[in-house]
């Protein structure tokens, strides 16, 4: 796939790596001159992986948005058309939305024509660089209406390394999911048992 990277940061730069390894063409939407992060994450998948965001988004039919979640107002005018875009909603609007909307998964939903899932925001960027704990392959969450972008998010996540990729449910399960999110913070660094640790569906 041609996947644009929209936040090059701790996350964005995880599944960078993680998709460039798989064997996806990767372009990170970026601002110029790039920063002491951006340089580093070069070194790992190439500085030609770097362009504007419009850039980025035209030339690729997904794009990951890691970004803190206000940001997107500004993102959006910079992406241009988005229909039939596979838009994957990374945030977590948890400590500050982007209001007048409850996620970026809304706003994106309400006010582009792309396909738009939530994923990858459920646990840590450590997680995504290495999704497997002792023999055992964690899982990734994800929920929105469009069955077309969680297809793709899904392939995304095996891609990456994780076991699976569980359908969290439609729209009205996506604040939900970020709650879920806010369940890892809590254990992982608010409760002290550190970042190292994660989620994995077991069935009898």
């Amino acid at each position: 796939m041609k996947i644009a990277i929209i936040g090059s940061g701790n996350v964005g730069g995880a599944l960078a790596q993680q998709w460039t390894k798989a064997g996806h063409f990767i372009l990170i939407g970026a601002k110029f001159p790039l920063s002491e992060k951006n340089v580093q994450l070069a070194t790992k998948i190439g500085e030609d992986r770097f362009t504007s965001i419009e850039n980025a988004v035209k030339q690729c039919e997904v794009i990951l948005i890691a970004t803190p979640p206000t940001s997107i107002f500004e993102i959006t005018e910079q992406m241009g058309d988005l229909t039939n875009k596979v838009i994957i909603d990374a945030t977590n609007s948890i400590a500050k939305g982007p209001e007048p909307y409850r996620t970026v998964y809304h706003y994106l939903a309400d006010k582009t024509a792309a396909e738009v899932v939530k994923c990858f925001n459920s646990t840590g960027f450590e997680n995504m660089l290495n999704p497997v704990y002792q023999d055992q392959r964690i899982d990734m969450l994800m929920a929105g209406d469009s069955d077309m972008a969680k297809s793709v998010a899904a392939q995304l996540a095996l891609d990456c390394g994780f076991g699976s990729c569980l359908d969290f449910g439609k729209a009205d399960k996506v604040e939900l999911l970020e709650q879920f999110a806010l369940s890892w913070i809590n254990l992982a660094i608010m409760q002290g048992h550190g970042r190292n640790m994660a989620f994995k569906i077991f069935r009898r």
